[in-house]
């Protein structure tokens, strides 16, 4: 493999066909990077893109400070299931149960806390283990029982369905105790003096900005000393600016209204614990192998049936916080709650980069493709597009996004 080019032929670059020096050079290897780059870019491009679209459309409202903080408590549980999805997708799976098994927890919560009065924290708790357990007896037959995944998690797609209406009887339940609802909707305490703006938020954002560089340059030198390709020296410097600059721009927006609301903690907690496992540990290699090469995986040792009951594992004890999420949120549990909560998680992960084939995909990817649902959602209904063709857009995106993942592939493969 090639190492870093730029480091080593600007001086050299041969001319242009028009006689062009060295900047013509530079200007090729930077697009000749995008080229290699454009399936991890792509549609973090386009998230710019329909942002700066829409902002212009509602002339600003969409980055309102209140806005932004209400993008992301909205989309908040979408992104938690799309995260989980990501992991079953890359594993050669798929997941149509959860929708039915976020409303379920959900229904559970109300048991617990509303029926029963047990204290919130132990009731998270069970709802956790519940949605552990489902998705554990739905990998037991997956992985150990050899069913297809497709009818698997439709059958539990109906059931857990069923059981929410049992539970509650066909009726909304609630309220929930403040603390929930706080966890769901709150946001992060004031501290400090005055500066009109939240200085705790600031603080955050501004570490953020110092671990996201630390961590791409380290990355970058890694990669070198492997000798794998990387991104040209001016073109990862002008993807360090834009991170910084996005990064900064939401730290701004969120402090000037009420801060970081808890939930995005949340998130921010599970991007950067399963970004770890799934680029470092042993368990993150082997899910892409199992999706990747299934044969090729067991050859290589890797236990794949293990792999994929944890997966699933994974995947209910996430259901189950989006449930729990959501559940607070609106204050009660709903025999409807979670409707469609799994074709929204399958596009946001297809729309993030997976592949139909397993193996490819990774979770900022996922949480990208929800924020790319989410921004078409808000700014759709801030200029009034009614929602049949809400339908009809985000189902020529998906589209687009699949469409996009097989001419990429067909353009490496030649």
């Amino acid at each position: 493999m090639s190492t870093d080019v730029t480091d080593k032929t600007p001086a050299a670059a041969p001319p242009g066909r028009n006689g062009a020096g060295t900047g013509d050079g530079l200007l090729q290897l930077m697009l000749d990077g995008m080229r290699r780059n454009m399936r991890q870019y792509g549609m973090l491009i386009a998230l710019g893109l329909i942002v700066a679209l829409f902002a212009v459309w509602t002339e600003g409202d969409l980055l309102l400070p209140r806005n932004v903080s209400n993008l992301v408590l909205q989309n908040s549980y979408i992104l938690i299931l799309a995260i989980g999805m990501m992991l079953v997708i890359i594993a050669g799976h798929i997941d149509l149960s959860v929708g039915s098994l976020t409303a379920f927890v959900g229904s559970m919560a109300a048991v617990f806390m509303v029926r029963n009065d047990l204290p919130w924290p132990v009731a998270v708790l069970l709802c956790l283990a519940v949605g552990a357990i489902a998705g554990a007896v739905q990998g037991w037959f997956i992985a150990y029982g050899g069913l297809p995944s497709f009818i698997v998690t439709l059958a539990g797609m109906l059931t857990f369905r069923g059981l929410t209406e049992i539970f509650l009887d066909g009726q909304t339940l609630g309220p929930f105790p403040k603390g929930l609802q706080t966890t769901a909707n709150g946001f992060l305490p004031e501290v400090g003096p005055d500066t009109n703006y939240h200085n705790l938020t600031l603080l955050l954002g501004f570490g953020l900005i110092a671990l996201v560089v630390l961590q791409e340059v380290r990355d970058r030198r890694r990669q070198q000393e492997f000798a794998l390709d990387v991104l040209p020296a001016k073109l990862f410097l002008l993807k360090l600016v834009a991170l910084t600059a996005a990064i900064l721009t939401v730290t701004l927006l969120l402090a000037s209204y009420k801060g970081a609301p808890i939930v995005l903690l949340i998130l921010g907690a599970l991007l950067v614990g399963f970004g770890y496992v799934m680029r470092n540990a042993v368990i993150g290699r082997h899910i892409y192998a199992i999706g990747g090469n299934l044969p090729a995986a067991k050859l290589s040792g890797v236990r794949d049936k293990k792999v994929t009951f944890l997966v699933f594992l994974n995947m209910g004890m996430l259901a189950a916080l989006a449930g729990l999420v959501f559940a607070a949120r609106f204050n009660a549990a709903s025999p409807k709650a979670g409707l469609n909560f799994e074709l929204e998680a399958i596009a946001a992960a297809f729309i993030g980069g997976a592949s139909m084939s397993g193996g490819v995909g990774t979770v900022l990817g996922a949480i990208i493709g929800g924020l790319v649902l989410g921004v078409l959602n808000n700014g759709m209904n801030l200029v009034g597009v009614g929602t049949d063709w809400q339908q009809v857009i985000k189902g020529l995106v998906l589209l687009a996004a699949v469409g996009f993942d097989v001419w990429n592939k067909r353009k490496v493969g030649s």
